[in-house]
């Protein structure tokens, strides 16, 4: 009989790839407010069992006869989080930390929490970050949160509840919920729509990126390897020399667009969020499991092929359906109430 996974934000943009890629090996219940639901480029496989459910909302019956617990449900970046600090702390960490404790009463086997990068705050891009040895200093709510939830998370004494955090670097590639808010596909969908490149910096600032499926790769190797590997165990997710200047990541979009501009807007003149992270831990420990596929280039090629089959175009780019802000922006003076709860 196959393990049940909890997978909670299965309708965002690393949830309904991940989605179907469990389907494979797991029986999938998804767990889901829908505030993205509509935000979808293809048709993409259903789990088992769909509830749509608010985070904020659950209760123990929601985990009845669950295995594992595969947490992505948050407001998912820097500006989002920015967008109500009060909102921030609800959904991150204070859902988070109620289902970690529902998950502990229902005696889940494994909890696994997709964390993120951001905790590390405005670092020597001289050094490359590290797990445990580097020093947090989330900067906005959102980092604050992740990193909130990951000591919650690792200060529970059960040996029978394996838990581990994923810090995915900056996710690219094709999903049928694509975001164009991230630094890659952003460029990419710009240079395919527009034929230009707009940097807000001046291109300096280090970034580390890794693709959609070897995050989703990163998930499934915490769900089989051994405890010993796994447990109580923080990640940061990505690929051998994945950290990039942001020039650099625009170079690869310019090698597949040649005929693209790159334009620095001087924004963001100097950009302080320059950092460069190490992935010595889960290519060694994780290795045996986690083993990625995806470069820059490889992902290019998947996107371009992508955007022709959709029809991709610059109102798709700038619009709500690959812009998660202005997404809510939009659901807030139509569906969604000021606490992002349908009305």
């Amino acid at each position: 009989m196959k393990k049940k996974i909890l997978l909670t934000g299965n309708l965002g943009y690393i949830g309904s790839v991940l989605n179907e890629i469990l389907l494979k090996d797991y029986y999938v219940i998804g767990i889901d407010s829908g505030l993205y639901e509509d935000d979808y480029f293809y048709d993409c496989p259903k789990p088992n069992v769909q509830i749509k459910k608010d985070i904020r909302d659950l209760i123990e019956s929601d985990l009845d006869e669950i295995n594992y617990v595969v947490h992505l449900a948050s407001l998912s970046n820097d500006p989002l989080g920015e967008f109500d600090k009060n909102l921030t702390e609800e959904i991150n960490f204070e859902a988070s930390k109620n289902l970690i404790d529902l998950s502990l009463k229902k005696k889940i086997e494994r909890f696994i929490y997709i964390s993120s990068q951001s905790m590390y705050g405005i670092s020597d891009e001289t050094i490359e970050l590290r797990e445990d040895e580097s020093e947090k200093k989330p900067v906005t709510q959102y980092a604050k949160t992740k990193w909130e939830v990951e000591k919650y998370l690792f200060s529970i004494k059960n040996e029978n509840f394996i838990t581990a955090a994923l810090r995915p670097s900056t996710v690219f590639g094709v999903s049928p919920r694509l975001r164009c808010d991230i630094v890659f596909n952003n460029f990419l969908a710009c240079a395919y729509t527009t034929n230009k490149i707009e940097i807000k910096s001046d291109g300096s600032p280090w970034r580390p990126v890794v693709h959609i499926k070897d995050v989703c790769s990163s998930i499934l190797a915490c769900l089989v390897a051994p405890k010993e590997i796994v447990d109580k165990k923080a990640f940061n997710v990505g690929i051998e020399n994945g950290n990039y200047q942001v020039r650099d990541i625009a170079k690869a979009v310019e090698k597949k667009i040649p005929e693209c501009e790159v334009i620095f807007t001087g924004e963001h003149l100097v950009d302080p969020r320059s950092y460069k992270v190490s992935f010595d831990r889960i290519l060694n420990e994780l290795g045996k499991y986690y083993k990625p596929e995806w470069n820059l280039d490889k992902g290019a090629d998947e996107m371009i092929e992508f955007f022709k089959r959709v029809n991709f175009t610059e109102k798709d780019f700038r619009g709500k359906k690959t812009n998660r802000i202005i997404s809510l922006k939009e659901q807030i003076n139509k569906s969604l109430d000021q606490k992002l709860k349908i009305i």
